[in-house]
């Protein structure tokens, strides 16, 4: 079944038969884990660096931000049986859209917080697609784990 994982959203399955998409990635980032193991598959698509800027939104919505948001992503994994260890992890997005100047940075910043917190807990990146000027489509078949990204104007590609 085709799963869609909107914009601050987050989905984890060890249902084989899943796929995990998500569209739209632009200066949000795309985090995809996958334990082949235990089978088990998640992706999170957060749109902002920091929860700090609006408790109150993280709360209702720990998905938009990238530190409320990745620590929950791989919690709902360990709950299904994946563990850190054997966890393939790739991230994309973090692109410059209208933003032509550089001003806001917003695709850069949610990058630099998604590595701090990565280091702080010792979680290697397998892959990464990030940043240019353009918009990604990601998909994650559970069954395989592989990992599909779209950008604009490209070829799919396997990642």
């Amino acid at each position: 079944m085709k799963i869609i994982v909107s914009i601050a959203d987050m989905k984890v399955t060890k249902n084989a038969e899943d796929t995990l998409i998500t569209y739209s990635l632009g200066s949000c980032i795309g985090v995809v884990i996958y334990d082949p193991f235990a089978g088990v598959g998640g992706l999170l698509h957060f749109m902002l660096p920091d929860s700090k800027i609006d408790p109150q939104k993280a709360q209702k919505n720990p998905w938009m931000f990238a530190d409320t948001g990745i620590p929950s992503l791989f919690k709902e994994a360990y709950k299904l049986g994946a563990e850190k260890e054997r966890l393939e992890v790739r991230v994309m997005g973090g692109s410059q859209i209208m933003d032509g100047s550089g001003f806001f940075n917003i695709g850069k910043k949610n990058y630099m917080a998604l590595r701090r917190i990565f280091r702080t807990n010792g979680v290697l990146i397998r892959a990464e697609d990030v940043g240019g000027s353009g918009n990604r489509t990601v998909t994650l078949e559970v069954s395989s784990g592989k990992v599909l990204v779209k950008s604009s104007g490209d070829e799919v590609r396997e990642l």
